[in-house]
């Protein structure tokens, strides 16, 4: 437990928990973490005092210690998967095997874009804009997007990127085609791209949404941010 709290909380004071959960989970994992080190170092000094005050080891006969089954010691594999290994964030695989994130219908005002040129938006403020508002806030400015390549269903690129509710495990892709100059890479290859609303979309094959297109003027390679999720 006193390892298992410690990779907690060194996942939450550094990038690494926003691998697996939105960045306003740190509090929780910080909170769960203490509690776990807290726990862990009570039940130490406790075994720790009994074993002083009997000076003995507790042994019940059968070659068992008091001190809790040998199993406990699983608890040192999510631990040590915590401290040395990091997976990568979801990318090209999830966004290829999952439906797009505009579904169903968004009766909402949007407001204008804010003063200047290129305006940065996410892909999921661009999608709603573009599909739900008919790019009406979207038409004659400059934008600038950031998102990783992913595979489309015409084998073209698309951009791409995760959304999550709470965690990884919950995580959905938002989708945004690309027209103009379109950045052949390989897929989970970071780029910003500054460009055009473009008044096409397409049909996600995985759950019939609906994919807006983006043209392309400029692009770069960037590299993956701290917060790889929207």
């Amino acid at each position: 437990m006193v390892f298992l709290g410690g990779a907690i909380l060194r996942a939450s004071v550094t990038d690494v928990y926003l691998r697996y959960v939105k960045q306003g989970l740190r509090p929780f994992l910080i909170v769960a973490g203490v509690l776990l080190v807290v726990t862990a170092l009570a039940a130490l000094w406790q075994e720790f005092r009994d074993h002083r005050r009997t000076g003995e080891e507790h042994d019940d006969g059968h070659g068992h210690h008091h001190s809790g089954p040998a199993v406990g010691w699983l608890l040192l594999l999510p631990a040590v998967a915590l401290l040395f290994v990091a997976p990568p964030a979801l990318g090209a695989d999830t966004a290829a095997r999952a439906g797009s994130a505009l579904t169903g219908n968004q009766d909402t005002a949007y407001p204008p874009l804010p003063p200047g040129d290129p305006a940065r938006l996410t892909l999921l403020d661009y999608g709603y804009r573009a599909v739900y508002d008919n790019g009406r806030t979207l038409r004659d400015r400059q934008i600038q997007l950031t998102g990783f390549i992913a595979p489309g269903p015409d084998g073209q690129p698309m951009l791409a990127r995760i959304i999550l509710s709470c965690c990884a495990a919950d995580g959905i892709p938002i989708k945004i085609g690309l027209g103009g100059d379109v950045p052949q890479l390989p897929a989970d290859t970071w780029v910003q791209a500054t460009g055009r609303w473009l008044p096409h979309t397409a049909k996600d094959p995985v759950n019939d949404s609906d994919i807006p297109y983006f043209q392309v003027d400029a692009w770069q390679k960037v590299n993956p941010p701290a917060e790889p999720y929207e």
